[in-house]
């Protein structure tokens, strides 16, 4: 035993030396595409750039105010509405005797004074001023208008709250507090500062908690304390901009990675390489290792800039895997630098909607744990994440970042690197070289077959969390549509992602001809051929989808859109235990069935696989409508 350890702590450190030695060569030759000069002179231009937004922002040139003097308006300095009209960053006084409404002003406060009026009507001689806004007969004029009424609102509002006597200033005031992100239930506080009575509400449900908490005061969320009219719904905006914050820089990183891969193919230097001892699993590994240290770093650096800790760093960490396994895989694939663009670009918008729909929900927590950002957002407020969150919202990503270069390594080869098949086709190729033929005219318990039908399984059971990630993207995204219009949208999708999954792998395996289509023995070998792998993926996807329990974990089934997704999964506590288990094994005969019907087509050939797997999508879909029926 000592000694098979020591042979493999031999083998591992020999492969680390070879994947270092690799990586340092890909850090050279990275290094080197760019001159010292141009370096030089894009660091200048960048400290440059922040010098003067910096002297700008501290001396108060330039700031953060997007909406700074838009509207101009006309009022006097002895007005009442001038101190308001001031203080509003939007707003830009300009003296009202010689403001023209529609050219020098768009709206203009003035002071009218009106005759006065007794209890009868009559008129008793006491005149009124009112202080009215008039703007001009323009969509312009109308915002500003509404500006103005806005600034005059905050104006009172903090007179208001510098009004010692807060009772008087504020006869109710209104609590707003989110508690339990896992409930979706938002409590409300209603009294005044020193009343003894308050009432206590709760409002719950799926649309109890749909705000993101802030993180940066008003100027990121919402103001929960005030007035009733003062109260607004909290914005997103945290979500939004660290989604772009820790996402930007991975985009730069996969356009230099993709770019390199593809010049060792199309120029042919990796050609050297391929004759070396190394595997193809250490020269992936050495040419991935500088990029993602490289992505390490700026994630370490950002989450440090924005207050974040290591919850923050283990949260990117899948994510920039993922886009490194994509472009990877899309590199391999593409003939030429514009396939690769369009891959890239194609990764780049897929991942990044995957870690930004979800993070606009970031109250509804297991909507929102579907992208691993929302633990950053968690992170940056101090807020406790438990390790089945954890695992919730990053592995999914992580296993199937590694999946992506198990796929490419198909492919990294002198028969696929060096030609010009198409992508479909070398999708095929990376799937089928998983695969090994099936015997025939075999016995159904060899050892042979059953080998062969296990890696079926298998490579079946390798798609999970591809399927799992488009399924979760699905749910986020259908979230906020009417239960009426997602739920079937979303049934279907459910079907179909999952029949394409089980099948994909097996058409490869015709098309290239690892399994036989027409046997060469007789109809009926190729036919047993074609349920044997039907049934053998359709058993893989089911023993795997059951590692999909872990949403309930989270609270997922909580939400009814959740229940619909992974109805297979959800609680069914009250019913008999021979229910339960025919329930259990449902999905299995479900599985079993459609993938069947899906390989007999595949068998015969590209039309008839399209029509089959349409059969089986629909097939899967009402079952999925009768589960949540049940359900």
């Amino acid at each position: 035993m000592t000694d098979r350890l020591r042979r493999v702590g031999r083998r591992l450190a020999v492969a680390g030396r070879r994947v270092f030695r690799v990586a340092r060569w890909e850090s050279a030759r990275a290094s080197g595409g760019v001159d010292r000069r141009t370096l030089a002179a894009g660091v200048a231009l960048l400290l440059v750039a922040g010098g003067v937004v910096g002297v700008g922002v501290a001396t108060g040139v330039a700031g953060l105010d997007v909406d700074q003097n838009v509207y101009r308006v006309g009022v006097d300095a002895e007005s009442p509405y001038a101190e308001a009209i001031e203080e509003a960053p939007s707003l830009r006084p300009v003296p009202a005797g010689t403001a023209s409404l529609g050219d020098s002003a768009d709206a203009v406060v003035v002071t009218v004074v009106r005759p006065g009026a007794g209890d009868d009507g009559a008129i008793d001689g006491a005149d009124v001023e009112e202080v009215v806004v008039r703007a001009s007969d323009t969509r312009k004029g109308e915002a500003a208008a509404a500006s103005v009424r806005e600034a005059v609102e905050s104006h009172n509002e903090r007179l208001m709250r510098a009004e010692p006597n807060r009772t008087a200033a504020f006869p109710v005031v209104v609590t707003l507090r989110y508690v339990g992100r896992t409930t979706g239930k938002a409590a409300v506080r209603f009294g005044s500062d020193d009343a003894g009575s308050v009432a206590d509400g709760s409002a719950s449900g799926e649309d109890g908690g749909f705000a993101v908490p802030s993180i940066g005061g008003a100027a990121f969320g919402a103001d929960t304390v005030g007035s009733p009219g003062s109260i607004t719904p909290p914005f997103p905006f945290t979500s939004l901009l660290l989604a772009f914050v820790f996402l930007v820089p991975m985009n730069f990183l996969i356009q230099a990675y993709g770019s390199s891969i593809l010049d060792e193919r199309t120029n042919r230097r990796g050609e050297p390489l391929l004759v070396t001892p190394l595997s193809p699993a250490e020269i992936v590994a050495g040419k991935t290792l500088p990029y993602a240290a490289a992505a390490a770093v700026v994630t370490t650096l950002i989450a440090l800039l924005v207050g974040g800790g290591p919850l923050s760093v283990v949260a990117v960490a899948p994510v920039a895997a993922t886009f490194l396994g994509a472009t990877f895989v899309g590199a391999m694939f593409a003939r030429s630098f514009k396939e690769l663009t369009f891959v890239t670009v194609g990764v780049s918008v897929l991942l990044t909607t995957y870690a930004f729909v979800p993070a606009i929900f970031t109250n509804v927590t297991p909507v929102a744990l579907v992208s691993p950002l929302t633990l950053v957002v968690f992170d940056l407020q101090g807020e406790a994440v438990s390790a089945g969150e954890v695992l919730f919202s990053t592995a999914p990503m992580a296993v199937g970042a590694a999946l992506l270069f198990g796929l490419g390594l198909g492919v990294y080869r002198e028969e696929d690197m060096f030609s010009q098949k198409p992508v479909t086709r070398k999708f095929l190729d990376a799937l089928a070289v998983r695969l090994s033929p099936v015997p025939a005219d075999a016995g159904l318990l060899t050892r042979d077959r059953l080998r062969a039908l296990a890696r079926v399984a298998f490579l079946t059971a390798c798609t999970i969390p591809f399927v799992f990630v488009a399924e979760l993207l699905a749910v986020a995204v259908l979230f906020a549509l009417p239960v009426t219009v997602s739920i079937p949208v979303l049934l279907v999708t459910i079907a179909f992602i999952e029949e394409v999954a089980k099948s994909v792998g097996l058409y490869a395996g015709f098309e290239r001809g690892v399994f036989a289509r027409t046997a060469e023995t007789d109809g009926e070998g190729a036919l047993g051929v074609a349920l044997a792998v039907g049934a053998a993926s359709g058993t893989g996807f089911f023993l795997a989808e059951k590692a999909t329990a872990v949403v309930q974990a989270v609270g997922l089934t909580d939400l009814f859109l959740g229940r619909a997704a992974f109805a297979d999964v959800a609680g069914l506590s009250g019913l008999p235990p021979l229910a339960l288990a025919a329930l259990f094994l449902a999905p299995l005969v479900l599985h079993v069935a459609t993938t069947g019907v899906a390989s007999l087509g595949a068998s015969r050939g590209r039309t008839a696989y399209a029509l089959a797997l349409t059969l089986a999508t629909l097939g899967h879909a009402a079952y999925n409508v009768g589960v949540v029926s049940l359900g």
